[in-house]
């Protein structure tokens, strides 16, 4: 789809983009504070989609327990240490913060003073691209961005000696320098890097500063020791600038992995001094993601919500080469992408394999091939897809081996571009691998727990993963690894035990590990049975076999009944070191956390469509606000968002390699989706708050009696109409 369509795909947006520019803009849709508060974990600076550079305040040192300032930001907060280039949207461990920066109106003499800076969020606001604070000092900050470049924007107080001070050995949370270098080039030019660890255990950040005004002195500080020289090294170096001049200063700060000189290639990605007109370039290009899809919607609040949360799939991953596709890996080695592809980072994908990246095949057909083909080049250089990618780094973080799905998803729905040969050998040796319990996986046929912990998750993880390689396999006409994967697809069933409807955990001798209380949450792995939850939420993770799930429990009755007291159940867990994941309670349902966020859907697969209708709205309508702590849970780059995204348009990808959507019940009166062929439009007739029971379907004027659509019917385009009422359609 990607090359044979390109020229339709472009005709496509350019008619959207089109189309919002000569109504109201889109962006004022955007809140980038919405997700800043509670454990939402987003950060609310300027950025570009997909940016290498995301621009944001960073509170105060936290320490390792602050969990909530992991993006370097908490609304709670009102004070600013400085503004880093380098921030994770919506994670549960903190890392990167590189290259902080603070305007101040005196020298920092005292090392061990972070120069805090108080402020009130009045004076505050941000929007797509654009971030903007006066801080309690008098200095006003206004920040925007290119993919590579942040642009920097400060107003001093009158009667004040301008001073701008870049603190290579700033950090926060996770993250820590291992060496960091600047050089003076001139006087107004500045180069160097940061080395890191954290997350990440490697990580290399290459700068350039450029500023619009010369700077008259130009002051050191190693590692808490003053030092008169133009350039420096050590493991915390401290630059400031000090001014002449006291007007508005601009400066520009381009990234790099590469090296210092590619640094300074990419400040050209903005060109001159217009604030105003870097500002505006950033907003069309969010302007641009935005009219990929469309909704109709008198309800403001709904609008903020939707079009917050399409800005959120935007964010991550992230761009990690130079313009040229150059990068260099945690190896040190130096590499580049095929022409016209860019190397992505920071791949959530225990997270985002459930709903953002089955979006990514219908939003990003300009980038996907590349943030596909960045997984087949972590697996070049380390023999293995990515489970957790960070600055091109294996974090090995959570469960499973969610590159496989996504690999399938793409070349499923026949992606052009990716090597299919070398995706599938890439998907064996994830699952044929000797780490990560995946050789007690298939010595036993399941996890044992006496032998790896967190064996249920893994397990039914695992088979999900294997029946995604088995449809490969088919699709590839290879019988006999099919047949081997789709057997492995089943390995979830004996942790299932029919005498109590829960999957528990087993000992390698075949044995129940005793007690068993499906409301315990462990939150070490080691220890767990269930990553990040308990029994209530994993059980119902199948996604590839709803139907034989169902027949464990003796009817679809038996199943709905369960489904049903999943809801209504006490929200109340049992265990000392619970999981803080498990947020966003409605009865054991945890929406602030991904392993429950297909269960609402799974009334579509046994004849009750209209209980995933009721559930999904009030999800929808108690789950996600426009306020700071409007996100049930941690963001995940970009998954939370992504529920919101497919749910408000009234369908979401249960098995996210299935290429089938099912139903669920539209919150927008009308969405329209940018395709190939043109435009997808779902409309929601008589839909209100009360209307949130599906009456009808018809697809393009026809009756359509299916709870679901296929991808590739709707990349054909089309008019998929509901009609809405307030009771059951049963």
């Amino acid at each position: 789809m990607i090359h044979a369509h390109k020229y339709l795909i472009m005709l496509a947006f350019l008619f959207f983009v089109g189309t919002a520019k000569s109504q109201t803009k889109l962006t004022q849709y955007v809140d980038p504070f919405i997700g800043t508060g509670g454990h939402g974990h987003t950060f609310p600076g300027a950025t570009v989609p997909f940016g290498m550079v995301q621009l944001s305040p960073d509170n105060p040192k936290k320490g390792t327990s602050a969990w909530d300032w992991t993006s370097g930001y908490n609304y709670s907060d009102h004070t600013i240490t400085g503004f880093s280039h380098m921030h994770l949207s919506g994670t549960g461990i903190g890392d990167w913060y590189d290259i902080s920066v603070m305007p101040q109106i005196k020298l920092t003499t005292d090392t061990a003073d972070h120069g805090q800076v108080t402020f009130d969020h009045k004076n505050e606001s941000a929007s797509p691209g654009y971030y903007r604070v006066k801080m309690d000092n008098g200095i006003n900050v206004a920040l925007t961005a290119s993919e590579r470049c942040g642009f920097h924007s400060y107003t001093f107080p009158a009667h004040t000696q301008p001073v701008i001070k870049i603190d290579l050995g700033y950090h926060i949370n996770w993250d820590k320098p291992t060496a960091t270098y600047i050089k003076k080039v001139n006087d107004s030019t500045l180069v160097g890097y940061r080395y890191s660890t954290g997350w990440a255990k490697t990580q290399r950040v290459y700068f350039a500063v450029k500023t619009s005004v010369p700077f008259q002195k130009f002051y050191l500080n190693v590692d808490g020791t003053a030092y008169d020289d133009t350039e420096a090294k050590g493991s915390s170096v401290l630059a400031q600038l000090l001014f002449s001049e006291n007007k508005e200063i601009k400066m520009k700060v381009a990234l790099s992995t590469v090296n210092t000189d590619k640094a300074l290639l990419a400040l050209q990605e903005i060109k001159g001094w217009s604030f105003e007109k870097a500002k505006q370039k950033a907003e069309s290009k969010w302007e641009h993601e935005l009219a990929k899809v469309q909704i109709k919607s008198d309800d403001l609040k709904l609008k903020r919500i939707f079009y917050t949360a399409l800005y959120h799939t935007c964010i991550a991953p992230t761009l990690y080469s130079d313009t040229d596709g150059t990068y260099q890996n945690a190896k040190g080695e130096i590499h580049k992408m095929p022409a016209g592809q860019q190397r992505y980072t920071a791949y959530s994908l225990w997270d985002t394999f459930r709903a953002l990246n089955p979006l990514f095949t219908l939003t990003q057909n300009e980038r996907y091939l590349g943030i596909l083909n960045s997984m087949l080049a972590f697996y070049k250089e380390n023999g293995l897809l990515p489970v957790w990618d960070l600055s091109s780094d294996e974090t090995n973080t959570m469960t499973g081996y969610h590159a496989v799905p996504v690999l399938a998803d793409a070349i499923l729905k026949d992606i052009k571009g990716i090597d299919v040969k070398l995706a599938y050998e890439a998907m064996k040796k994830s699952a044929m691998q000797d780490i990560r319990g995946s050789n007690y996986y298939r010595q036993y046929g399941y996890v044992p727990q006496d032998k790896y912990g967190s064996s249920v998750t893994i397990t039914l993880e695992y088979a999900y993963d294997d029946w995604c390689i088995a449809k490969v396999a088919k699709k590839l006409n290879l019988r006999k690894d099919y047949d081997y994967f789709i057997k492995r697809s089943t390995f979830w069933q004996p942790l299932f035990d029919t005498r109590i409807g829960f999957a528990r955990a087993k000992n390698a001798d075949g044995s129940w590990v005793t007690p068993f209380d499906p409301y315990y949450s462990e939150h070490d792995p080691d220890k767990a049975m269930f990553t990040e939850g308990n029994a209530w939420q994993h059980t119902f993770f199948v996604p590839h076999d709803v139907n034989g799930l169902a027949k464990k429990y003796g009817s679809n009755e038996n199943f709905v009944k369960k489904l049903d007291s999943l809801f209504s159940v006490s929200s109340k867990m049992t265990g000392e070191n619970q999981s803080p994941d498990v947020s966003g309670m409605i009865g054991q349902y945890a929406h602030g956390n991904e392993p429950s966020h297909h269960i609402a859907y799974l009334y579509d697969y046994v004849g009750k469509s209209w209980k995933t209708q009721e559930r999904i709205r009030m999800i929808v309508d108690s789950m996600y606000h426009d306020q700071p702590d409007g996100i049930a849970g941690n963001e995940d780059c970009g998954q939370m968002s992504a529920w919101a995204v497919w749910s408000i348009a009234g369908m979401y990808p249960v098995n996210p390699a299935s290429g089938h959507y099912m139903f669920g019940s539209p919150s927008a009166d009308e969405v329209n989706i940018a395709v190939p062929a043109g435009k997808f439009t779902i409309k929601a007739k008589n839909n209100s708050k009360q209307n949130v029971y599906i009456q009808s379907t018809r697809l393009n004027g026809q009756p359509y009696t299916k709870n679901y659509i296929t991808h590739q019917q709707l990349l054909k385009g089309g008019v998929l109409e509901f009609v809405m009422g307030p009771k059951p359609h049963k």
